[in-house]
């Protein structure tokens, strides 16, 4: 039972629930008329902040707090154990509603002190709220006195309003049956309480008795009320409380259907700088001349760059613009002979600009070399053959400036630009390209995969590097994903979104202007922008263009275990059977690495021998498996291994360019008739017993074809398996290029421009492949590693999803750990080597929502921390919390504690069981959600603001 009165009339419970129920219900007056307003006008009752406070733009990202109307606003305690909340106030005259005191705050955020009896309540100033004296029924508390709550202003003006009918006849308006009134205090010290529509009878029995006024400054000397403008009598009824500056007046008869006035008397730009100096983390002010940049020492303690451009900087003329039905083309010439600041690399002469009005909400503008094919992203996308938009219809307008020049692109419901990169510091150099463009709000979201400590990008300079890499989340660290797209919020209340298609390692400075400033080393610029006008909108449509999130099976929605270092096949018998015992919910089991020979794809190893046996037994009793694969074979076997001569044959491996030569690397195989010693560290295990690897190119077609047969072959004559989860494939090496760390071209590996990446100066091929490496596209034309690196996951996605469909003639699920836009449509991505830590169960949130974003639905993080030993409170909070991940999955690192749910004891085994049953109750909700973006894009996991 959960009812409060169960848990004894003595209890914190019950005081507490009978204590907010009567301010409830001293309150219904108030919400009921709230009602009448939402079902006459369409306004709203519980009401987000930004509804009321939208000048004061620090409300937007508040949803922990919300308000009844514009009036009374509600701080609720969300964490277990927790006295106290971290409260943002917004910009207006705050009381508090049991003391009537006036706080002090005011847009800011407070420590609000909450003990566990109490919940936030503030009222705000300048509104009037009626009241009524409290029942344990609404029938009886009808029958009661009515009141008024006066929260002042700081002009001390407030307003309200009151209807009163019988509560639950129909059309009580419509049959003209009720009393309206209005109250407002706007001369000094006079409340008007205006009847302005009276014709229900019965009501006019019930009279105002008490009118209690909050922010009342001075003394109080005397109370006046009046009706119809006659003095009906001097009022002495009143008491002043000078500590909260409250007036309490009572013993008033003020009926209803009639106007009274009750008087009473008594005797206060540095955020337009644009970096000049990307390339050096510290610039002298020498070195900032010479680049023919603006130096400024910093003394306010900001981070704002001292080396910066000159505002008339205009690197590019426009020589031509073609405004068309379907679109813009235009054309730029650089300007030799005035440009002067001398950028990374060397600058293209001629570009081409060209914007294509595809939908009425989708605008795609593109910047490339006119003269010159340059590498652009092979990713294919749901884009009309030709521009399908009308102008009568279209959201937006786009132009072309010059002097300098820019595009912006303008919101024509509001006449807002919402792209405007008409800035200095534009580049469009062969190794650097750069280009700036003013944000309409400070609320920007997305950018990934990378760490950081809110939803809500911070704009306060700073600077986030994106290139697909084997590295644990951490702040500011580039890790396994690579997302170039955001989602901002408009002034007005709209909200849009902006893809960037390029695959080129990259990063984006964050400024607060509010702007953002891309750099990437490669390829074109080519944007998509959407323009909702919601946040959920607008985020359907970019999944419309990019491909809806994939449709797991309803079993991929179930609890998951996984560990990396289960000793033998008898570990993983001992867990199934001890979760059957405690008959927690448990659908899927998978084995790390472990499994295989030496770390070996497609093989099983003497340790897992009778694996296969055990996975019939757990599939026959209705669970399912998923087996871990990695991109990398081995090159060094002394037994036949089909894996890698299959490859050999169908030259599906990654090749120096020109050659037929494979870029050897290291990662997990270790080397055949070697001992492993565990007790070394994992490098210098590099060094003594692994295997050289070749990376297969997942671009080629028969890198398709050779991939399908290995998963095929290894399902039907090994091990059966249900999903494959994919791993290493940003992709990730052991070593720094090749197995002698020595790469061939320093200009690709040490780049001109090098962006700001987790190891910045060590190259790009650090722990990677060579950037010069050489990869073969669908259509026969050559890439290099440089320019596809971070599609490198999203290459071997779609063969594996089409390989395990073909394998097991079911819709499976595949897990990638690296991803790129359109990724979602074959696979889902779990968040990585996190750590078991409060703080990394807190930014799986973070994660999750913006994978959603990213069009990856079926995402989670590894349930109680990858790295480290878990602890257990730690862990029974993160397994509440991942019983509603879409991808639920205890996980962790070998040689640590067992974390799973039966590791820990009697009662966690219990509280697991409990938390999971609540998930398994609600998937068919959970699943209809899945179908609901798989058909029409959109979030699962969705943002508070998206609602």
């Amino acid at each position: 039972p959960q009812d409060p009165a169960y848990f004894g009339q003595d209890s914190l419970l019950v005081k507490s629930s009978r204590h907010y129920l009567k301010i409830r219900y001293t309150l219904l007056p108030f919400l009921y008329t709230l009602f009448y307003r939402a079902h006459t006008y369409g306004e709203t009752v519980a009401r987000p902040f930004l509804h009321e406070f939208y000048n004061d733009t620090n409300s937007w990202i508040e949803d922990t707090q919300f308000l009844w109307g514009p009036a009374l606003l509600i701080t609720p305690v969300l964490k277990q154990g927790a006295e106290s909340v971290s409260a943002y106030i917004p910009d207006a005259t705050w009381y508090d509603y049991e003391t009537g005191a006036k706080r002090s705050w005011r847009k800011q955020r407070v420590n609000m002190n909450l003990p566990a009896d109490k919940i936030g309540l503030h009222l705000r100033g300048g509104y009037i709220l009626p009241t009524q004296q409290p029942e344990v029924t609404t029938a009886a508390s009808r029958k009661n006195p009515l009141g008024l709550i006066v929260a002042l202003d700081e002009h001390n003006t407030a307003k309200g309003d009151f209807f009163w009918d019988d509560g639950e006849s129909k059309d009580t308006v419509l049959n003209d049956t009720y009393i309206l009134y209005t109250f407002s205090v706007q001369s000094e010290n006079t409340l008007e309480i205006t009847c302005t529509h009276s014709s229900y009878e019965e009501g006019t029995f019930l009279a105002f008795e008490t009118i209690k006024v909050l922010g009342v400054t001075e003394t109080i000397t005397g109370v006046t009320v009046e009706e119809n403008d006659h003095l009906i009598h001097v009022h002495h009824n009143y008491s002043y409380d000078p500590s909260d500056q409250v007036l309490l007046i009572t013993d008033l008869n003020l009926n209803l259907g009639k106007s009274f006035r009750v008087k009473w008397t008594q005797s206060f730009v540095e955020s337009e700088r644009f970096g000049c100096y990307p390339d050096k983390d510290t610039v002298n002010e020498d070195d900032c001349k010479k680049r023919g940049c603006l130096w400024e020492t910093d003394s306010s303690g900001t981070n704002a760059p001292e080396c910066y451009f000159a505002r008339e900087h205009n690197p590019y003329s426009l020589s031509s613009t073609q405004y068309l039905s379907t679109g813009i083309i235009a054309d730029l010439q650089f300007n030799d002979a005035i440009e002067n600041t001398q950028l990374p690399s060397y600058p293209i002469s001629r570009l081409r600009i060209e914007v294509k009005y595809h939908k009425n909400d989708m605008v795609q503008f593109k910047i490339y070399d006119a003269e010159n094919k340059r590498y652009e992203v092979p990713v294919p996308l749901n884009i009309p053959t030709t521009p399908e938009s009308t102008y009568e219809n279209r959201l937006y307008d786009v132009e072309i400036k010059e002097n300098p020049f820019g595009i912006q692109i303008r919101r024509r419901s509001s006449g807002r630009v919402i792209w405007d990169s008409r800035l200095p510091g534009f580049a469009f150099n062969d190794q650097f390209i750069q280009i700036s463009t003013r944000l309409p709000s400070e609320y920007l979201y997305g950018f990934g995969e990378v760490e950081h400590t809110a939803f809500k990008r911070d704009l306060n300079w700073h600077t986030w590097g994106m290139f697909t890499r084997d590295q644990p989340p951490g702040y500011k660290l580039n890790s396994y994903g690579f997302h170039p797209y955001y989602m901002a919020l408009e002034e007005e209340g709209y909200a849009h979104s902006v893809l960037l298609l390029n695959s080129n390692a990259m990063d984006v400075t964050f400024q607060p202007t509010p702007a953002l400033t891309y750099r990437t080393i490669g390829g074109i610029l080519d944007f998509y922008m959407f323009l909702g006008p919601t946040p959920e909108v607008a985020t359907q449509q970019y999944h419309e263009v990019i491909g809806p999130p994939v449709m797991p099976p309803y079993w991929a929605l179930g609890f998951q275990l996984s560990r990396y270092g289960y000793r033998n096949t008898s570990e993983i018998k001992q867990l199934y059977e001890e979760m059957l015992a405690a008959e927690i919910p448990y659908d899927v089991q998978y084995t790390d690495i472990d499994y295989m020979e030496r770390q070996l794809d497609f093989t099983i190893g003497e340790r897992f021998h009778d694996l296969p046996q055990l996975v019939d037994r757990i599939r026959e009793e209705g669970l399912r498996y998923i087996i871990i694969l990695d991109p990398a074979i081995s090159g060094n076997e002394t037994e036949p291994y089909p894996a890698f001569e299959r490859g050999i044959e169908k030259d599906v491996f990654v090749k120096w360019p020109g050659t037929d030569d494979i870029c050897w690397a290291k990662v997990w195989p270790d080397l055949p008739n070697v001992t492993i010693d565990e007790t070394i560290t994992e490098d210098e295990a590099v060094n003594a017993s692994r295997a050289h690897v070749a990376f297969p190119d997942f671009f080629r077609n028969s890198t398709a074809q050779w991939w399908a047969r290995e998963i095929i072959d290894f399902y039907n004559d090994q091990m059966k398996f249900d999903g494959l989860w994919i791993d290493m494939n940003e992709p990730s090496s052991f070593v720094n290029g090749t197995t002698t760390n020595q790469c061939r071209n320093d200009t690709l590996n040490y780049p001109p421009y090098f962006p700001e990446l987790t190891k910045r100066f060590e190259g790009l091929h650090f722990r990677t492949m060579c950037m010069e490496t050489e990869q073969i596209l669908s259509d026969g034309s050559s890439v290099l590693h440089y320019d596809v690196h971070n599609l490198y996951g999203w290459s071997q996605l779609k063969p594996t999803y089409d390989a395990i469909q073909k394998t097991t003639g079911k819709r499976g699920i595949v897990i990638s750990r690296s991803t790129y836009p359109t990724a979602g449509r074959w696979g889902g991505h779990w968040l990585g080597d996190n750590y078991a830590n409060w703080d990394n169960m807190d930014k799986s949130i973070i994660g999750m929502m913006e994978f959603s974003l990213f069009g990856i639905s079926y995402t989670g993080a590894d349930i109680c921390g990858f790295f480290n030993n878990s602890e257990y409170y730690l862990c029974a909070r993160w397994m509440q919390l991942g019983a509603f991940y879409p991808f639920s999955r205890n996980h962790n690192i070998a040689f640590m504690r067992r974390q799973d749910p039966v590791s820990w004891n009697e009662t966690f085994a219990k509280m697991s069981k409990t938390i999971l049953e609540i998930r398994y109750t609600l998937l068919p909700y959970f699943y209809t959600q899945m179908h609901e973006i798989h058909a029409h894009g959109g979030t699962v996991i969705r943002p508070l603001l998206h609602e």
